[in-house]
């Protein structure tokens, strides 16, 4: 009976209510007498949820599915269902902005190289600073293209490095490259993966990992999976925050790249690959049991 006065509350702008409880079979005194019913418990708690979960989700950019603001409410202190969440996000209309399921555009693999593939499509760690992987990915703007180099630590997803530039020279990787041995301490034989690129294999760039005591690591050509994770990175970058903007110059983009690397992605977004936790806290967390060690 609940559910046909609902409907009959819910479309009351748009028919007589002396029509509809006629065509529900329910009577007018019954249906204003449950309009009169205070709140239940539970359409209360729904109502103090749906505010909650829309707060998660705009405070995350609209980045956020039901799992991870699920994971965020919790974190918050709610005791609530995935199942709930899913149902309320969907009353609420909140759409995700998420990225597209990402797959290889080719597979043709060449194999014939003189750098060796060290990962093997392994991209976990045991500590900080033991393997990394790196891109360049390119940014339309008015003025040009805005080329965009990171450096990521396998351990904690986190992007230790990073630099931007008109240009796609071995030069930019290498800046992205000395931002990283500054923000993490690089073990002893870490390894730096990356594709095939024409500035990933130069020799300049060989004998810069060489002089941080980096061994080189790439995948094969054409294989993107190879480098999946700093693949994925990117369609998160693009998809979550980039393509919402129109970029007139360089610099405007700049800072939108700025702003989802340091304030959201490393330090707010929650990842599922990490147990719902940020990549500075994966980070801090090693690090706060190494000092007690």
């Amino acid at each position: 009976m609940t559910a046909k006065y609902e409907l009959i509350d819910a479309e009351k702008a748009n028919y007589a209510i002396v029509d509809m409880c006629r065509w529900l079979a329910v009577s007018r005194s019954g249906f204003y007498e449950w309009r009169e019913r205070p709140a239940s418990a539970t359409a209360e708690r729904r109502e103090r949820l749906k505010v909650a979960i829309t707060r998660v989700f705009a405070e995350h950019y609209e980045t956020y599915g039901y799992r991870r603001v699920h994971a965020g409410l919790c974190r918050q202190g709610e005791r609530v269902s995935p199942e709930t969440v899913r149902a309320l996000m969907r009353e609420l209309g909140l759409v995700v902005c998420q990225p597209a399921p990402w797959r290889p555009v080719t597979t043709e693999a060449g194999d014939g190289h003189r750098i060796p593939d060290l990962l093997g499509r392994d991209f976990t760690a045991p500590a900080p600073g033991v393997k990394f992987v790196g891109d360049i990915t390119y940014v339309p703007t008015w003025e040009g293209f805005l080329y965009v180099a990171t450096v990521i630590d396998c351990y904690s997803k986190k992007v230790v490095g990073w630099a931007m530039a008109d240009h796609f020279k071995t030069p930019l990787i290498e800046v992205a490259m000395d931002m990283a041995a500054v923000n993490v301490s690089f073990v002893e034989g870490a390894v730096f993966h990356s594709d095939r690129g024409s500035n990933y294999t130069s020799e300049a760039f060989g004998r810069k990992l060489d002089s941080m005591g980096v061994r080189q690591s790439v995948g094969r050509t054409g294989v993107c999976w190879d480098n999946a994770m700093a693949e994925s990175f990117f369609s998160m970058l693009k998809n979550e925050w980039l393509n919402r903007f129109t970029f007139a110059t360089r610099d405007k983009a700049r800072r939108q790249v700025v702003r989802y690397i340091e304030g959201f992605y490393n330090r707010r977004r929650l990842h599922s690959g990490l147990g719902y936790q940020t990549p500075q806290e994966v980070e801090d967390r090693y690090l706060a049991g190494q000092s007690v060690a």
